[in-house]
């Protein structure tokens, strides 16, 4: 039997191309999920107890210029791991159906695509009711509006940071 070594070669180039791909993309949904998780678990149990003890007016004025560029990054992050992680499944999916066995989504990949995009929506929530509430509070220098607006902030972010983690968990224990 002969075979026809260009053929190979171009095939391995294929699948190695393919398969650099998906690593590249699943090193962007990681390090997103990194950069959003860790950067809530930092604001929520590091930065909010040492800004405590900060006056109100100078304390509200820094988390909101905190916020404001962690948002930026998350915004970025949030929609790269939702459109890398949806990517990587439908590419699983599809090479799965093409080798003419059923796909059958593991229910960890489920929770992280249902808990994920609940999260996302969650974030935007955040970042363009919430957030827009305290940054023009802050800008207008209304302080009594500002604090119960961070407070909304701070109990969504909780909210969000046990969904990621409950991902994470969900992810490895759920395989």
């Amino acid at each position: 039997m002969a075979y026809d070594s260009n053929l190979i070669c171009a095939n391995r180039l294929i699948f190695l191309e393919k398969l650099m791909l998906y690593d590249v993309l699943k090193t962007v949904h990681v390090l997103s999920i990194i950069l959003w998780v860790g950067g809530m678990m930092f604001a929520l149990w590091f930065m909010r107890p040492a800004m405590l003890q900060v006056e109100q007016q100078p304390r509200l004025t820094a988390v909101n210029d905190a916020m404001g560029r962690f948002f930026k990054a998350v915004l970025i992050a949030s929609v790269l791991a939702l459109v890398t992680g949806y990517w990587m499944l439908g590419r699983v999916a599809k090479q799965t159906v093409q080798a003419g066995v059923s796909f059958e989504m593991p229910i960890g990949w489920w929770v992280m695509a249902v808990l994920g995009t609940l999260m996302v929506a969650i974030f935007m929530h955040i970042r363009f009711a919430l957030y827009k509430r305290l940054r023009d509070a802050v800008q207008f220098g209304a302080w009594d509006k500002a604090a119960p607006a961070l407070a909304k902030i701070q109990s969504w972010v909780a909210v969000n940071l046990g969904l990621g983690l409950a991902i994470i968990l969900a992810v490895y224990l759920l395989r």
